[in-house]
């Protein structure tokens, strides 16, 4: 038997008690799967949230059913994603494990502007921002780009002592192909792993 097409939503559907403005620049995937009888469930694929629910489920219940993965997923990465305090502490932390006596950041925090980008930094007031993309990844990939970003201060360019430094981290090679992978998946540009 031939598997349904996915539907594609560029719009989530909500029930309402869930506040649109949230999911604003939210892609929403249903899939419907025969085999699925119960449970639905939903995952962030690059820049879209999929949720899979049983094929023989209702419109007025997929309505439902997104909104309420929405909000639970929304929760998860939340409980998962430290904040804007906690990330200036760990890259404190990194920068005097791996980076000895590099300047410290003065500030890092969150930003959803950088679409082509996992992380920036400014050198000259040492300012690092991470891509809320990330969110949800594996700490030692945040910890990567935090790397990244940390070693800007030390090197602007991506020379070669640029690279031997940002490769002090021991997971660097692990962590760049985890971000190549998500690239190619999501289909974005490969240049944004370089920066």
């Amino acid at each position: 038997m031939a598997k349904p097409a996915p539907r594609q939503r560029t719009e989530p559907r909500l029930d309402g008690k869930t506040d649109p403005s949230r999911f604003e620049s939210c892609q929403v995937e249903v899939r419907r799967s025969p085999r699925r009888r119960r449970t639905v469930s939903a995952y962030r694929e690059g820049d879209r949230v999929v949720v899979l629910l049983p094929a023989r489920m209702s419109v007025d219940e997929e309505r439902r059913w997104v909104g309420v993965m929405l909000d639970r997923l929304t929760a998860m990465e939340q409980r998962r994603r430290p904040s804007d305090e906690e990330l200036l502490t760990r890259a404190r932390t990194l920068t005097r494990r791996y980076l000895g006596d590099a300047p410290l950041p003065t500030s890092v925090r969150w930003v959803g502007n950088q679409g082509m980008r996992w992380g920036s930094c400014t050198p000259s007031d040492g300012t690092v921002r991470l891509s809320t993309r990330l969110r949800g990844m594996p700490a030692w990939v945040i910890d990567y780009v935090l790397i990244h970003e940390l070693v800007h201060l030390v090197e602007p360019g991506h020379t070669a002592r640029f690279w031997s430094l940002v490769r002090n981290y021991p997971q660097a090679d692990r962590a760049r192909g985890y971000l190549e992978g998500v690239a190619a998946a999501a289909q974005l540009p490969l240049e944004e792993c370089a920066d």
